[in-house]
């Protein structure tokens, strides 16, 4: 499409990407406001289910507002009748980016990024909807750490998608055992995404690898998600334990939903606080008994006094003792 193009309300300025879909940066022409517009493509529009899934999840992801998804304004079709939708333009980089580049911060802003995408997740799972494509590219981040989850499985060109019987639209490395078999899907497989990616999160590494789709498929159905790597990245001890259950094969062994693993993520978080708190009061508590005792030998025995005796005798003795010997002497007979 030659730019500048208008669809609707909305100029199109800039080409971003896309495959089936393409996306644009572009121009309300009425509120004056930046957004993103997604247009499907002629290509894409020659599958009649694709394009009618694209119209669907538009208006599903239309009726979701949440501070940590991305935010849909519009929807509808030009007049080549090529679905598009307006949403919300973001900027910064994808989690996949920052993963790579290294900025994905310290322990810290990596636990308020798992915690971000937790309440997403949470809220969608409330809505009745299921993701089913979490991975770090659906995952934006920008400048202030705001974290935006993306894509609700609408027209997916990147990474390897299956689209045949029994199958879901995903990306393999981020699959369920159950959807790589091609079974019911639930909000479980996203749980067990979210796994996947708070390990990758946290080491920086793909925990699942191979060559081929096989042994991608292979990995997932048959082999434990290798946990060492967290031991080096300074995540907290529960985090092991997180990711092993919501990585777990079966999907009942798994969180119920993420209203418990946000949960479990807060107090991650709020534990070394817990323990600085802890910390300082013991450090105030033995500056007060130091203190005390200071106060005490200052007060018991008070500092030395120099007397001379009769005899010409110097002699120390402190205050408390010299007082103790005027007191004998104006009371002796």
């Amino acid at each position: 499409m030659d730019l500048p193009a208008r669809i609707g309300k909305y100029e199109l300025e800039e080409f971003l990407g896309g495959g089936m879909s393409h996306v644009y940066r572009a121009r309300d022409t009425v509120t004056g406001r930046t957004v993103a517009v997604k247009i499907m493509t002629e290509t894409g529009c020659e599958d009649a289910k694709a394009k009618a899934r694209f119209l669907a999840e538009a208006r599903m992801a239309g009726s979701i507002s949440h501070d940590n998804v991305l935010g849909i304004y519009d929807f509808g079709e030009d007049e080549q009748h090529r679905p598009y939708m307006a949403m919300e333009f973001l900027r910064g980089e994808s989690l996949r980016q920052a993963i790579k580049s290294g900025t994905t911060g310290d322990l810290k802003r990596k636990l308020s990024i798992a915690l971000q995408v937790a309440r997403a997740l949470e809220y969608i799972q409330g809505q009745k909807i299921v993701h089913r494509d979490i991975k770090p590219e659906n995952i934006h981040i920008d400048a202030a750490g705001v974290v935006k989850l993306i894509d609700f499985g609408i027209a997916k060109s990147e990474g390897l998608s299956i689209t045949r019987a029994g199958y879901v639209l995903g990306t393999p490395y981020y699959m369920a055992p159950e959807q790589v078999m091609g079974k019911e899907i639930t909000g479980q497989v996203d749980v067990y995404a979210f796994g996947v990616l708070l390990l990758e999160l946290m080491t920086g590494d793909k925990p699942v690898g191979g060559d081929t789709v096989e042994r991608v498929f292979y990995s997932i159905l048959n082999e434990p998600l290798d946990l060492a790597p967290l031991r080096e990245s300074g995540a907290p001890e529960a985090m092991a334990g997180l990711i092993a259950r919501c990585t777990a094969k079966e999907p009942a062994e798994r969180p119920p939903g993420f209203a418990a693993i946000r949960a479990e993520l807060e107090g991650m978080i709020a534990a070394p606080r817990s323990a600085r708190r802890a910390w300082l009061l013991l450090v105030a508590l033995l500056a007060v008994v130091a203190l005390g005792a200071v106060l005490y030998f200052i007060f018991a025995f008070g500092p030395l006094k120099t007397l001379a005796t009769p005899t010409g005798e110097m002699l120390g003795v402190r205050q408390w003792e010299k007082a103790a010997r005027g007191t004998d002497s104006r009371t002796a007979p």
